[in-house]
């Protein structure tokens, strides 16, 4: 027993100040001595519980599925890596698609194929339409509200109702079509002013950020089509912290806690993630209900102008019989769209650009079907995106290659099921690594490749019903503004590449190193010197 508590404390230890497993994937605030000393005499209780939760949670006669060998008490932990789905893709060569991980108390389930993704999210959807909650996703209440955590139930449907009929339907985003088009036009002009030689920015131009600009698009067709305002300019000194508020919780959600694996410690907090959570979700929290309680004081005042945007529509819901909305249901909800459609929508940009500029034959078919097809000096419509065919291909190739969320959103066994032979047991964390899937040999020729040829002769595509490129996963639970999403996509990069050429400031070289999180970023931002065609 001694032996093993001193490989506890050691692997402990490890795991907090030697940049190992989850801790480093999140910056942290150092650990008091104290708090320290406390998980070290804790540890052996925290032992107890996990052996007791994990005994009472499995049938003694369950076939688990197959896993790598596991540590005494903090499990498969110190094998999660600075790059989880990396990690995960490559244990799965050797323990196959549906693969055991003990994360301390968590048992995990990997899926690693489309078959065994369709399984869990299609056949078996309802088992699995379960969430499972970390200690980031609980502060402000935000996992009783949030359309993303919530259990798939009456208040999870009328959520998720409001926005396929009142947000993101065919007919509503026909109607904003002019205000993307307004949103794309100020990037244009943003990058015109970039330019060098005939851009009007003279001599070699200035660089762009290629992320930051695509975010304060997506931000700014976000704050319009819900508030009608614009939430920040370019080169304004609040994009940056908007940036990294709304990145910051992205971040936060999508970081291995060592508190979530072992519930004893949540209250310490070793991380400090608990403590950052209630940062950045206070922040966005408290500009929405500043923004609310302003629009409400507007209503109230006889003869205002009503406004033609989602807040209003939310707020005539709020007073209707059907959906029971109060601002609190609000605000929340207004933090899950403005995470999942700037912070997303703005990482795949800057990837797909990034695969351009290093494969500039890409680049080249690219521009040439938007020089063919458009003409020069025109802006791309949502009509043309249809008769793209190279630019869709682009586009799923990037969502193959760099997948926005690599681990989806976890999901969690609401009962005992079997796949594929093994039997999966209730509360079980199930994570789809469509990282892996996108970059199997199995599946896709040259893996490591980026080929958008290969898409051009497919009808494979990602809305939730080819498993080998499910990048908004499949099912209920599947991503709802996934066709705003679409549509922004296309047209942003559409616009970036069409009557521009870019190139690298002297001296900088340009890699794919990834930085993970709940959105897969690139580590380096992307920076690029455009010019006008």
């Amino acid at each position: 027993m001694n032996k093993c508590c001193i490989f506890v404390c050691v692997q402990l230890v490890y795991i907090e100040f030697e940049c190992s497993a989850c801790v480093c994937v999140c910056e942290r605030d150092e650990m008091g001595f104290i708090t320290l000393l406390i998980i070290l005499f804790t540890v052996l209780w925290a032992a107890v519980l996990v052996f007791r939760s994990n005994s009472r949670r499995r049938p003694s006669s369950a076939k688990l599925p197959p896993g790598p060998y596991r540590f005494p008490i903090v499990g498969n932990i110190p094998q999660l890596g600075l790059n989880p789905h990396q990690s995960f893709a490559n244990l799965s060569k050797t323990y196959g698609p549906l693969m055991s991980l003990h994360l301390g108390s968590v048992y995990t389930v990997v899926v690693s194929s489309p078959e065994i993704a369709r399984e869990v999210l299609q056949k078996h959807d309802q088992v699995f339409s379960g969430r499972i909650i970390g200690a980031a996703a609980q502060v402000h209440d935000h996992h009783n509200i949030s359309i993303a955590y919530l259990p798939a139930g009456i208040e999870w449907r009328k959520k998720r109702k409001i926005c396929r009929e009142h947000m993101f339907s065919t007919h509503r985003l026909d109607e904003s079509q002019a205000l993307r088009r307004e949103k794309l036009q100020k990037l244009c002009d943003y990058v015109s002013n970039c330019c060098g030689g005939g851009g009007g920015g003279g001599g070699d131009g200035r660089a762009v950020n290629i992320g930051e600009a695509a975010f304060i698009t997506s931000l700014n067709l976000m704050s319009a089509t819900l508030f009608s305002v614009d939430f920040t300019d370019f080169d304004s000194d609040a994009t940056q912290d908007l940036k990294e508020t709304i990145e910051g919780v992205a971040k936060i959600l999508g970081t291995p806690n060592l508190a979530d694996f072992f519930p004893i410690f949540k209250r310490f907090d070793p991380q400090g993630i608990q403590k950052k959570a209630e940062f950045y979700f206070g922040k966005l929290l408290g500009l929405f209900e500043d923004i609310i309680n302003q629009r409400l004081e507007s209503r109230r005042t006889v003869g205002s102008s009503r406004k033609n945007d989602l807040l209003e529509t939310l707020f005539d819901l709020s007073q209707g019989t059907d959906y029971d909305l109060t601002c609190k249901d609000i605000k929340h909800l207004l933090v899950d769209l403005f995470v999942a459609g700037t912070d997303t929508t703005s990482s795949t940009v800057e990837w797909a650009m990034t695969e351009l500029l290093l494969n500039p034959e890409k680049m080249a078919n690219a521009k040439n079907e938007l020089t063919t097809l458009i003409g020069k000096n025109k802006q791309v419509q949502e009509s043309d995106i249809s008769k793209l065919p190279y630019l869709r291909a682009l586009v799923k190739e990037t969502f193959r290659y760099h997948p926005g969320g690599p681990l989806l959103i976890p999901h969690k066994a609401e009962d005992d099921v079997e796949i594929n032979g093994y039997t999966i047991p209730k509360d079980t964390q199930i994570l789809v690594n469509v990282w892996a899937i996108g970059r199997d040999s199995s599946i896709w020729s040259n893996p490591d490749s980026f080929e958008p040829e290969r898409f051009l002769d497919s009808k494979v595509d990602f809305k939730g019903q080819d498993f080998e490129l499910i990048p908004f996963g499949s099912g209920r639970r599947m991503c709802p503004g996934l066709p705003l999403v679409d549509r922004m996509l296309h047209l942003t990069v559409a616009s970036l590449i069409h009557n521009f050429d870019w190139k690298l400031e002297a001296g900088v070289k340009l890699d794919t190193e990834e930085k993970f999180g709940l959105s897969l970023h690139k580590a380096v931002p992307l920076e690029a010197i455009p010019t006008k065609v």
